[in-house]
């Protein structure tokens, strides 16, 4: 009987203790839970402040940063130009030589270009800017041509009827300067 008491004994202290540790278990596993939660929580709030932020900087480059380029109704349009050469150090260019072309101020969504036109063909096509009550043309040839060119258009007389400027090309190691006159089409 001695030994039925001792093994009751014993089995109850194995089974307090036992329970003993899944109590202590189960309150660690909840307190892991809870740090867990408060842990999702704050990268849900910064999750949903990065959407707020993403969204604020969306609106923000949809309403300033899309902006369509577009030459303003005095300039848009086909001029005849007249263009004179007015001094050289260029064999391809003589002073006194003239062109007359059809300029085209034109543009896409994002970027202002002139087209020079001869007998319906197109001879150049210039990228362009209008800032200061300017116009800026230029014109490059890519790094495999040839020769390299680099035409610049400066127009700073401008009218509705008449603009007026001066054209720089520059040929490898030569220059030519332009005056440019341009008349609005009547066509």
């Amino acid at each position: 009987m001695k030994k039925s008491i001792l093994l009751i004994s014993f089995l109850s202290v194995l089974f307090s203790c036992d329970n003993k540790n899944k109590a202590n278990d189960l309150a660690l596993r909840e307190q892991e839970l809870l740090n867990k939660e408060k842990s999702f929580a704050q990268k849900e709030a910064e999750y949903q402040s990065l959407l707020k932020m993403r969204d604020s900087i969306f609106n923000h480059k949809k309403s300033d940063s899309i902006k369509i380029m577009k030459w303003s109704d005095e300039i848009s349009g086909a001029w005849t130009g007249k263009v004179i050469c007015t001094e050289s150090n260029c064999s391809d260019y003589v002073v006194g030589d003239q062109r007359t072309d059809t300029w085209e101020f034109d543009s896409d969504s994002i970027q202002l270009f002139t087209k020079i036109i001869s007998n319906n063909n197109l001879v150049r096509l210039y990228s362009g800017k209008f800032e200061n009550n300017e116009i800026k043309l230029n014109f490059k040839t890519d790094s495999t041509a040839k020769k390299q060119v680099d035409m610049n258009v400066l127009l700073n007389e401008i009218s509705p009827s008449k603009i007026r400027g001066t054209r720089t090309v520059s040929v490898d190691n030569c220059r030519a300067r332009f005056s440019v006159e341009l008349i609005r089409s009547t066509k």
